[in-house]
């Protein structure tokens, strides 16, 4: 495990967090979280992009990433709400990232099994789900492992919970596109600010 993390350091990009984390052995902690946003104006092109499929709101999604003290290392520029989770990683670049750095694991939730598949051993989802078929030992170690897994990525969890607390992201009602300068300006002191205390 490393050390704090140095209060105001700054990864500008996903490739910066791969490379900090190999340095420091850090594993890493990466979800998406959706922010309401106002409804585009009708007659405006590309206003089914922004209705969440999940949420069946306008939203934009943010990909966060943490690390194990819950501290947020880096957050994307924002995607409209209804691409999936794992192509707006995909789009942030961490395909090329695990290829550059093998040795970083990325704990993720079961909406990434497509970048498990991609990147074995680098991108960790849960196990699936036993079968009710199974002997009932075989499906209670199952659940004990995806309860360990589940507490090890909790802490991402926390980092998106600690930018929510602000109300201007739980749900946005000024201008669409001003929304991911604003989420990355409270990520940065509310991450700095755990840090520092």
């Amino acid at each position: 495990m490393c050390g704090p993390r140095p209060a105001r350091l700054r990864l500008w990009t996903l490739a910066d967090v791969f490379a900090y984390a190999q340095a420091e052995g850090i594993e890493l902690r990466l979800d998406a979280t959706e922010v309401q946003v106002p409804r585009p104006l009708a007659g405006r092109g590309g206003r089914r992009a922004f209705v969440s499929g999940k949420k069946k709101q306008n939203t934009m999604k943010a990909t966060v990433v943490a690390y194990h003290q819950g501290h947020t290392l880096w957050t994307d520029a924002l995607r409209p709400g209804r691409m999936h989770d794992a192509t707006a990683a995909r789009n942030e670049g961490i395909d090329t990232c695990s290829r550059h750095f093998p040795d970083v694991q990325v704990l993720l939730d079961d909406g990434y099994l497509g970048l498990r598949r991609d990147h074995p051993g680098e991108a960790v989802t849960p196990p699936r789900k036993g079968n009710k078929i199974n002997p009932p030992e075989v499906l209670e170690a199952g659940l004990r492992a995806r309860h360990r897994h589940s507490s090890k990525r909790i802490t991402v969890e926390h980092a998106l919970a600690d930018h929510k607390r602000w109300k201007q992201l739980a749900r946005w009602t000024h201008r669409r596109e001003t929304l991911p300068a604003t989420y990355q300006a409270i990520a940065g002191p509310v991450s700095d600010r755990h840090t520092t205390g």
